[in-house]
């Protein structure tokens, strides 16, 4: 069938539409993508509903987060329209949608994620079958509800020589370990962009360090690096996630500007280090998708902590910019047919499990 995915992420650069040929199983033939951004209001405004969530003991109503959500489902839509649009494709042709709709809270230790948008508005708005609340059943289950691009990133990896790493760079990063003989295993790794983002606002009113640039003036401080190391997230065994929040830039205050980025970006590094030494076995080759492939610095420090090439998922022909929506699109179709998407190896869920809500349009 064809089928869409829609992702926004904790860095709340906007979102990411991808339409996929798929089976759910072993076919996912990439169609189309397009990147939709948030407007600054909309970013002050997601960005507040957040920090909101974060206070509170377990998800509950409250009027920002509901006006939040409505400006996710809006935005999510409009995504879908133009995409459809862009790839001459009508909406009756498509399977389903994916959607995962934006994470202001994931607290797996307390029992409960929270991803904000409404399935059964995007359906009524698109008339398309639509799929979304991907993680509470795993998280219920006793799962981490994260990662769970794992499934796609072993449904793409099918035809390279394993052992395969595919490294996941977003505000949080993730990693999956898809063995030659199809173990799979995954985790969060840490902070991924999220402190790097945050340091370069706060530092210069920049919304990232472009080209790394930042962070090639500055010199790491090994002092701060060590400390931020000595966290127990980082001794802690697999599966385990992360909410962006878990981590802050402060142990990196009072540095300049530079040094701090610099340090930030060798801290996201060794904590890819840290997870390759996690998983069965080291990878042939170590695959990077999401923004933190473009700082050719970041890159660097990730190739010389871990003593192997990261290579960017685009030199493999796959989007890396495309590859989380890919997946949810794929995890709709598999939700249709029954098949599971988070297993014991990727969240820690007791069973292979499947996952999502279905909402059909009227």
């Amino acid at each position: 069938m064809l089928a869409i995915g829609l992702m926004s992420g904790t860095s709340l650069d906007g979102v990411d539409a991808a339409l996929i040929e798929t089976d759910g199983e072993t076919i996912a033939r990439p169609v189309a993508f397009r990147g939709e951004a948030y407007s600054d209001a909309a970013r002050a405004e997601l960005a507040e509903a957040t920090a909101l969530a974060l206070t509170f003991d377990r998800p509950r109503a409250s009027p920002v987060l509901v006006k939040a959500g409505e400006l996710i489902d809006r935005t999510h839509a409009l995504a879908v329209h133009k995409l459809l649009r862009e790839a001459g494709v009508s909406a009756g042709d498509v399977g389903v949608i994916g959607y995962h709709g934006q994470t202001v809270a994931h607290r797996p230790d307390r029992g409960w994620t929270w991803q904000i948008g409404d399935g059964a508005v995007l359906a009524a708005a698109t008339g398309i079958t639509t799929v979304s609340d991907f993680r509470s059943a795993d998280v219920a289950a006793g799962g981490q509800g994260a990662p769970l691009l794992p499934v796609y990133h072993a449904a793409r990896a099918a035809g390279l020589e394993g052992p395969v790493a595919v490294l996941n760079l977003g505000g949080v990063g993730n990693i999956t370990f898809v063995g030659g003989d199809g173990t799979l295993v995954a985790f969060d790794t840490g902070p991924a962009n999220g402190l790097i983002d945050s340091w370069v606002e706060a530092e210069t009113g920049a919304r990232y360090d472009a080209n790394g640039a930042l962070a090639a003036g500055g010199r790491v401080d090994e002092a701060v690096l060590t400390a931020m190391l000595d966290h127990p997230f980082f001794d802690a065994p697999g599966p385990k996630s992360l909410d962006r929040s878990d981590f802050t830039i402060q142990p990196a205050r009072g540095l300049s500007a530079a040094d701090g980025a610099a340090t930030l970006t060798a801290f996201t590094a060794a904590t890819v280090a840290e997870a390759l030494r996690q998983v069965p076995s080291r990878p042939r080759r170590l695959v990077v998708a999401g923004g933190g492939r473009h700082n050719p610095v970041l890159m660097r420090m990730i190739g010389d902590r871990t003593g192997l090439l990261p290579e960017p998922a685009d030199a493999l022909g796959w989007n890396g910019d495309a590859l989380e929506a890919e997946g949810f699109a794929y995890m709709a179709a598999r939700t249709l047919k029954g098949l599971p998407i988070s297993f014991p190896g990727t969240t820690g869920a007791p069973a292979p499990m499947p996952g999502g809500v279905v909402h059909h349009p009227a």
